[in-house]
């Protein structure tokens, strides 16, 4: 499986396939893809972590049966399997992880503590690989697998520093999944590593340049428009190519 680099081209996107397994999707850009999703007619599965109610069961309940709820906490290794054997023979066209943290309080990596540091990595780079390999069998050979990363985890393209730990685990996401790519050279599955722009949710604050609204149609649109174009493409919502 070729890792690619070339823009995705501009034109109308190939029909979009309808079953979609999405995890993290309790709140944030996770609840705005699942109903992206849903409302296009697609049938989701999505995650949330724990028991309690969330804003995607209230999603859920007015969206016809297009929702359905599952529950995974992502750090946890034997949750993982026991998703996988809860969706027994089911297939999916899409899995996109989302789950993901930011470190409080911010600060240098110097300054952050060894508790921190590895909350941070384990949530955002290696968990999203353990979601990645227990349930990619239940994923079309030609599907697509997406992950939410951040233009922050571009190395070239940082020019001005902060958010370091933010950043070294989403860098450090970008660079396992380029690992996964090469492992799974040959195959035709699609890979993404998508950056959503700063966008204005709990994790990303109220100053953040995009609203949900600009931002999740667009990662929508923009996995849509490569599907069935295998390789690795890490990319922005607005389909442009982010610098490794």
């Amino acid at each position: 499986m070729p890792i690619t680099n070339s823009h995705v081209t501009a034109g109308p996107p190939s029909a979009p396939r309808g079953r979609v397994l999405l995890i993290g999707a309790s709140r944030g850009l996770g609840l705005a893809l699942a109903q992206e999703w849903a409302q296009g007619g697609r049938q989701v599965v999505a995650t949330v972590r724990g028991s309690g109610r969330t804003p995607l069961h209230d999603l859920a309940d007015t969206c016809a049966g297009r929702i359905e709820i599952e529950t995974v906490d992502v750090t946890e290794p034997a949750q993982i399997a026991t998703l996988h054997d809860r969706l027994a023979d089911r297939t999916f066209d899409l899995l996109f992880v989302n789950a993901g943290v930011t470190n409080e309080p911010e600060g240098t990596v110097a300054q952050t503590s060894t508790e921190e540091f590895t909350r941070v990595m384990v949530t955002n780079a290696l968990s999203p690989l353990r979601v990645i390999e227990a349930l990619q069998d239940h994923i079309e050979p030609a599907g697509t697998i997406g992950v939410m990363s951040s233009g922050q985890g571009s190395v070239a393209n940082n020019e001005r520093g902060g958010h370091e730990v933010y950043r070294g685990s989403k860098a450090a996401l970008n660079t396992f999944m380029r690992s996964y790519a090469a492992r799974h050279h040959g195959e035709q599955r699609t890979l993404v590593l998508m950056a959503p722009g700063w966008v204005r949710t709990e994790l990303g604050g109220p100053d953040a340049r995009y609203g949900i609204d600009e931002s999740i149609p667009n990662v929508v649109k923009t996995l849509d428009t490569l599907q069935g174009s295998p390789g690795l493409h890490y990319v922005d919502f607005l389909g442009r190519t982010v610098a490794w």
